[in-house]
């Protein structure tokens, strides 16, 4: 395969390539949904606990339709650098990629596992002083929207969805065209960077995100709060994490006891103290 062919990691993402030095001697590879990178830490240090033969763990925390791209080519750009690494796992919060991956011949359908999912709050600086109390409220003049955009991100469907089951095509079109024209909806290619980023300067009121997205922020110290939009909009009846384990894993039985430790109580345990919404009982 020529070179031209490899999707190119962004040079700017190497925050999102983890262990990078121990691709190559690597005891399990996990390319797990980006939107997971703050609980992999104490993710991976329960898991080593149980299991100390996996010692070296590289894994990727990048946007999980750049991860299929990598699997699907066999291998991705990362400046002057080709990287060939096989994951064992691929996570993702949109079960066409795993249908991608099944039609491809990487797994077979029974490989797929529903293990996690997910809810949309509204994430505003400490204290809301915008008195910002419902999605309806991201229609007004004065609130400056960081929006995710949906060229880059999986979350801005969620989100659409969650604007159409709030106001109508009429809230979508408001938020999405007419404020975008005036200035005050501001698109983001990497929304959990961006929008905590543009709330703490006081460039952007509100962001729709993640509910892990501000437990992760308010974790690092920053001056935070959520407004809960209720579960009738949250979607996390629609936000669905899919994990499997590829055929050609090169590492078989830790990416299974990997996969057993997720689904584990102690495993959804962990994603719960982060803010996730656990499939299995803890």
């Amino acid at each position: 395969m020529q070179h031209r062919d490899l999707p190119v990691i962004p040079s700017n993402r190497v925050d999102d390539l983890h262990n990078l030095d121990q691709v190559d001697s690597a005891d399990l590879v996990l390319f797990m949904a980006g939107n997971q990178f703050m609980v992999m830490g104490d993710l991976l240090e329960a898991f080593r606990r149980k299991h100390p033969e996996v010692d070296n763990i590289y894994y990727e925390t990048l946007p999980p339709g750049l991860e299929l791209k990598q699997i699907l080519a066999g291998g991705a750009l990362f400046g002057e650098r080709v990287l060939n690494v096989v994951p064992d796992i691929y996570a993702s919060v949109n079960r066409e990629a795993m249908k991608r991956l099944e039609g491809a011949g990487f797994i077979s359908g029974a490989d797929s596992i529903l293990y996690l999912h997910n809810r949309l709050v509204l994430m505003v600086k400490s204290g809301n002083p915008l008195n910002i109390e419902s999605v309806a409220d991201l229609g007004r003049d004065e609130v400056r929207i960081s929006q995710p955009s949906a060229v880059y991100e999986d979350i801005a469907n969620y989100i659409v969805q969650m604007y159409r089951e709030a106001g109508g095509e009429d809230l979508v079109n408001r938020i999405l065209e007419v404020k975008r024209a005036e200035g005050t909806t501001l698109f983001t290619v990497v929304h959990h960077r961006e929008t905590p980023l543009r709330i703490m300067k006081g460039t952007a009121d509100v962001g729709p995100v993640w509910a892990t997205e501000v437990v992760h922020a308010q974790k690092e110290g920053l001056a935070v709060d959520a407004v809960d939009v209720g579960a009738r909009l949250d979607q996390s009846d629609k936000i669905n994490y899919y994990i499997c384990r590829l055929k050609n894993s090169p590492h078989k039985k830790n990416a299974d006891n990997f996969l057993k430790f997720i689904t584990s109580r102690e495993g959804q345990g962990i994603y719960q103290s982060h803010g996730f919404v656990p499939h299995f009982p803890t």
